[in-house]
């Protein structure tokens, strides 16, 4: 995979990972496309310490997918441990 396919596997992973955790998260489009590209790679990371599969070079294989949204899933739940709970408004 190149840069411009990890990219939109980031963004995409990145947007599912939102929409299984909702919230108000600062970042927009940016913020979500570092929680996906960040997500996919320590999704990989954890797969292939963790569960001996490490990744493939194939955009459509769905572990990838899978390790992707589920970094992202990790970071987005941290960032919201480390900075508190979203959902708050601050008015």
């Amino acid at each position: 995979m190149g840069i411009v396919s990890w990219i939109i596997l980031g963004l995409l992973a990145g947007g599912i990972a939102k929409i299984l955790l909702p919230g108000r998260d600062p970042g927009g489009l940016l913020g979500t496309l570092f929680f996906g590209v960040a997500g996919a790679f320590v999704g990989g990371w954890l797969s292939a310490k963790f569960l001996d599969r490490p990744v493939r070079h194939d955009f459509f294989d769905g572990a990838n997918w899978l390790a992707a949204i589920g970094g992202a899933l990790v970071l987005l739940i941290a960032y919201r441990l480390v900075f508190g709970n979203s959902r708050n408004s601050r008015r």
